[in-house]
């Protein structure tokens, strides 16, 4: 129940959320689809989202993600998710990132449920670069894809691929731990896919027709260019993996300028280095409005930095399901009294 309707306010956590996405990848697609186009048109309200660091702790970080969505039939939604990234986590048996999202009703700005936001993230990060691969790709069909890293969003990004009908010949796997590798390799394995690992970064690389980095990289690792062909099409979702010369040689696709051309990201160091931003070819929207085509020529990169308006359009529709199911933790009187 929104504000507006009661000042309610709900609480949808993990478990809930976990079934309703994956029940529904297809349409999450659809919806990052039409929230990029959304904000294409200008019906949405996207600042900056605010790095909070660390001097203690160089390696976290938690951000804040504010944003505003209009649809085009009047539905209007704010928000913010609210993200930590704690890589050290992993030490002690915990995830990395873990998350919340807030839902705004924008009739009395009443806050109308709060939600787990990991799995949302994940959801919009990996549909935002599945739908980036068929317009780049030009459809859904690979010969072979190459994943770099083998954390939770490089199979988020695997259950995206497959549940929205990508025919895949088969997955090669790369991770610095080699048993992590492994281990994604039996999971893949298991459900009936090809799957290896291999032996090098450059054996994963060479050759594949997509390639995913879902890594933790801090800073650029790769400077060749030579690595990567024409013939590829590149999911850089970890931001940071490929140094300028790469995104220098290649057909450079963000899902915002403004966004993605900040705190160290590739495309940023790439801007620094070149003093301009003649590099970046377009947005996801622009391939979706067909301004921009796929080059040919050149690898094409998606940098999708993630938009704050993503997390919304998710979140609303997992709410809106859940609280039509009942699935659902109302919190009765969570609001002073008038």
């Amino acid at each position: 129940m929104s504000a507006s309707l009661g000042q309610g306010f709900d609480i949808v956590g993990a478990e809930t959320i976990a079934a309703l996405l994956a029940g529904h990848r297809a349409e999450v697609v659809g919806l990052v689809r039409d929230a990029y186009l959304a904000h294409h048109a200008g019906r949405t309200i996207n600042p900056d989202s605010y790095f909070l660091s660390f001097p203690d702790k160089p390696t976290a970080r938690i951000i804040a993600l504010p944003a505003r969505l209009t649809d085009g039939e009047g539905a209007d939604v704010a928000g913010i998710k609210w993200i930590s990234s704690f890589p050290e986590n992993h030490g002690c048996g915990l995830v990395r990132a873990s998350a919340v999202v807030v839902l705004n009703d924008m009739a009395t700005g009443f806050p109308y449920a709060c939600l787990e936001g990991s799995l949302i993230s994940a959801a919009r990060t990996a549909a935002s670069a599945v739908l980036a691969a068929e317009l780049l790709h030009g459809g859904r069909r690979a010969r072979s894809v190459a994943i770099v890293g083998s954390g939770p969003i490089a199979a988020t990004h695997v259950d995206y691929l497959l549940g929205t009908g990508w025919d895949i010949g088969d997955f090669r796997l790369y991770d610095l731990v080699r048993e992590r590798a492994d281990a994604f390799r039996d999971r893949l394995r298991a459900r009936g896919q090809s799957a290896g690992t291999a032996a090098t970064l450059t054996d994963a690389v060479r050759g594949a027709d997509i390639v995913l980095f879902a890594t933790t990289a801090p800073k650029p690792y790769l400077d060749d260019p030579g690595l990567f062909t024409a013939e590829q099409t590149v999911l850089h979702v970890s931001l940071r993996d490929l140094g300028v010369p790469v995104i220098l040689s290649a057909q450079n696709v963000v899902d915002d300028v403004e966004h993605c051309l900040k705190a160290g990201t590739s495309v940023h160091l790439a801007e620094r280095h070149t003093g301009n931003r003649g590099f970046v070819d377009g947005t996801i929207a622009d391939l979706l409005t067909g301004r921009l085509a796929p080059d040919p020529g050149r690898p094409r990169v998606v940098s999708p930095f993630g938009l704050g308006v993503l997390d919304l359009a998710v979140a609303r529709f997992v709410h809106a399901r859940a609280a039509a199911e009942g699935r659902v933790t109302a919190v009765p009187g969570f609001f002073a009294a008038p």
